[in-house]
């Protein structure tokens, strides 16, 4: 089991990579509004 505090850390970093990854979709659809280059929600949740 690993450290609650690394836990926490490694918790932390995943939500602000998933806000990253949230602007990241949107930068990309109003660059390509036909929404090709966007993953899809499969290609997008690797939990």
């Amino acid at each position: 089991m690993l450290d609650p505090e690394l836990m926490e850390r490694i918790t932390t970093h995943r939500a602000e990579l998933d806000g990253l990854e949230a602007q990241l979709v949107e930068q990309l659809a109003r660059f390509d509004p036909s929404g090709t280059n966007s993953p899809s929600p499969k290609e997008s949740s690797s939990e």
